[in-house]
């Protein structure tokens, strides 16, 4: 339960609690807990068509909140998984392969993050290694000699920070990523489903069209880190929040992203199906708008997309 949501918790403890009596002492309760339901109902729509900034930010962390390999099922057709970067290992923490979206072939890149905490220590919390990014940028080369559609899923914190990640080139994996994807000569489609957080986003997220879940967030820094960074206290989260603009409709405002993809009431998790085919069309759509460039015009598109970001005019 997040504190948001605490009145909704309320008033269906009570409906839990008539029905309970209703069935115990054979009464009829059924017009009140038809008023209790109504009242649950609007104060729904009420709470989370009005989330703050950092109400969203909790909703993207939730546990149960669907990740990449969540998603694929519903989306796309014949999905094989493709293993390791042909160097160190194979990395759990970034998960990629090949699948059809309807009858069109694509590779399919993400980060997972694990569903408790045993397959999170495995999945690293979606945190990837430069084994990780490498096997990425292998599946993107991949894509491109086999003029496949890329299509990515953000969702991590971040790249993983640790002491073996560096001296295995962390910094340098990602960078090279950046240079090999605004180069590709393939359509590249990116969504953030969760959190979008700094290079580790970035690392697979240069591409022609970019998405966000309208409760996902999208970031250089977390707003633990920012309230760290900027008032020495990370207890100011909440409030670094409101300042950052991660949230998918104001990253939309800023022309950072192309499209904002709605959730169902209360977030993605609640249900998945729908969301996906929300997702699915959207894809479906923009391939469709990319597959009419030419190879040249989908990598000048994709350089003057970021290259516009953060430009501005000082009257």
């Amino acid at each position: 339960m997040l504190d948001f949501e605490k009145p909704l918790f309320e008033i269906k403890n009570k409906i839990e609690s008539l029905k309970e009596s209703q069935e115990k002492n054979d009464v009829d309760l059924q017009d009140e807990i038809d008023l209790l339901e109504a009242s649950l109902e609007r104060e729904t729509k009420k709470i989370y068509t009005n989330l703050k900034p950092w109400d969203r930010v909790q909703i993207a962390r939730l546990q149960e909140r669907p990740t990449t390999l969540d998603y694929i099922p519903f989306i796309f057709d014949s999905f094989i998984e493709l293993h390791g970067d042909r160097n160190f290992r194979d990395d759990p923490a970034m998960i990629g392969g090949i699948a059809y979206l309807d009858d069109i072939p694509v590779t399919v890149i993400g980060q997972q993050r694990g569903k408790d905490t045993k397959d999170n220590i495995y999945r690293n919390f979606g945190m990837a290694h430069p084994e990780g990014y490498r096997k990425a940028l292998r599946l993107m080369k991949q894509a491109e000699k086999f003029n496949r559609p890329i299509i990515t899923f953000i969702d991590t914190k971040g790249a993983y920070p640790g002491k073996a990640a560096e001296e295995r080139g962390q910094s340098e994996s990602i960078a090279k990523n950046l240079v090999e994807m605004a180069s590709l000569k393939v359509p590249v489609i990116t969504i953030v489903i969760g959190e979008g957080g700094s290079g580790g986003a970035l690392g697979i997220g240069i591409s022609n069209k970019i998405n966000m879940l309208e409760n996902s967030t999208y970031s250089v820094i977390s707003p633990e880190g920012a309230a760290a960074l900027l008032w020495k206290d990370s207890t100011l989260a909440k409030m670094a929040a409101e300042t950052m603009k991660i949230t998918a409709k104001d990253l939309y405002q800023l022309e950072v992203i192309d499209e904002v993809i709605n959730e169902p009431l209360g977030g993605a998790h609640n249900n998945i199906e729908q969301q996906a085919k929300e997702i699915k069309a959207t894809f479906v759509k923009q391939l469709k708008e990319l597959q009419r460039l030419t190879s040249d015009d989908l990598v000048e598109t994709r350089f003057n997309k970021f290259r516009n970001i953060g430009s501005f005019n000082e009257s």
